[in-house]
């Protein structure tokens, strides 16, 4: 398939299949986070994948509460995968100081991406969740004191259709030269 193809195939995954995912496909999607840029190469992430049902119920347990409930779809997924912020490099951290940006979150951002349009080559579906409980994720997880979960990516085989993109047109989020 065509790039375009690819990023019009890839979105937000809410429902799955039971169907488990293979190990070679979560390594593949892994690989393709690996080979993603990153500040001063500082390469600031690693990725736990969670397959272990007893975890993976708990960990789901942490993106939804009884006063805002959302995603009460990630006990579908068949895996989790969290995105751990390792920190930047000494030349990436002071970047991060003189331009007054945390260059990791760009980073972390774009190895998530990586991972999820490999995994919409290979058939599966994804969502990315900024919404849990990151002190219940770091106990669960025994993440240390001083890395933070940044992102969790549900994996899996969609259940649910393609859906047509809403997008703004290209007018209302494009200019030239100027603002």
């Amino acid at each position: 398939m065509t790039f375009n193809e690819l990023i019009n195939l890839r979105q937000s995954n809410r429902s799955y299949s039971n169907k488990e995912v293979e190990k070679e496909k979560i390594i593949a999607c892994i690989e393709a986070a690996r080979m993603s840029p990153s500040a001063c190469n500082s390469q600031p992430w690693k990725f736990i994948v969670v397959d272990n049902p007893e975890i993976k119920k708990k960990l789901a347990q942490t993106t939804s509460n009884r006063l805002l409930p959302l995603n009460h779809f990630t006990n579908q997924a068949p895996v989790h995968i969290v995105i751990v912020n390792e920190g930047s490099n000494f030349t990436a951290t002071l970047g991060n100081k003189i331009k007054n940006r945390n260059f990791s979150l760009i980073d972390i951002g774009i190895a998530a991406e990586h991972f999820c349009l490999q995994a919409a080559e290979l058939g599966l579906g994804t969502c990315m969740l900024g919404w849990f409980n990151e002190k219940e994720v770091k106990k669960l997880l025994q993440i240390p004191e001083k890395k933070r979960p940044e992102l969790i990516i549900t994996i899996g085989y969609p259940s649910d259709k393609q859906r047509d993109k809403k997008r703004k047109k290209i007018s209302k989020i494009m200019s030239y030269n100027k603002y």
